[in-house]
């Protein structure tokens, strides 16, 4: 389609340039829906070993890979001096990439993120913070659903995976993921991971 736009562009009217543009984009949510499908069908049988990992290199990971779209949106991300846990450490990029993005997608420029953790019995609690458009209390459950996404396409990018990968994760640790929010007010999406 691409190809017979940039072909034949100049010689198609304008439905047929509209059409085209249609199905140009829904091939590239196809292909995001196959690599986030592929991803999160992966997650248990081709998860890597637990082993010592160290939250604030996968924090920094997380910031360099998204770099380009913090300085572009000239967002702040704030972290407390975060713990060394047991853990899969692609897994916990993955993870926290995840609830990041959606910090920066849905926050108003320039966004403001705040990650936190503290121990509460045997676990460490993780927090994202952010102070973006919020969440309406009876979606919270549905969210961490595979496919489920409370705003349009049109206005947000996206297919409705992260945070089902994000649950899926964490129920791999033997933790638990929620999250609290009002509309207008921001989320706090938090999770656990043994201690």
């Amino acid at each position: 389609m691409q190809l017979l736009s940039m072909k034949y562009g100049n010689k198609l009217d304008e439905d047929a340039m509209k059409y085209i543009g249609f199905a140009v984009d829904g091939a590239k949510r196809m292909h995001e829906l196959l690599n986030g499908l592929l991803t999160y069908s992966r997650l248990s049988s081709r998860g890597k070993e637990f082993s010592r990992v160290d939250m604030n290199r996968v924090k920094d990971s997380v910031t360099d890979n998204l770099k380009l779209v913090i300085k572009e949106q000239k967002a702040e991300i704030v972290s407390d001096e975060l713990p060394v846990i047991y853990a899969d450490e692609t897994q916990m990029v993955q993870l926290l990439q995840n609830l990041i993005s959606n910090s920066l997608k849905f926050s108003p420029n320039p966004p403001k993120i705040f990650i936190s953790s503290r121990i509460e019995d045997e676990f460490y609690v993780f927090s994202v913070r952010d102070e973006g458009i919020g969440i309406e209390s009876q979606y919270f459950e549905r969210i961490f659903k595979i496919f489920q996404r409370l705003v349009a396409k049109d206005e947000y990018d996206g297919v409705g995976i992260g945070l089902a990968i994000c649950k899926r994760i964490i129920e791999r640790h033997k933790g638990k993921i929620w999250v609290e929010s009002k509309p207008g007010k921001g989320s706090v999406f938090s999770f656990t991971i043994p201690t």
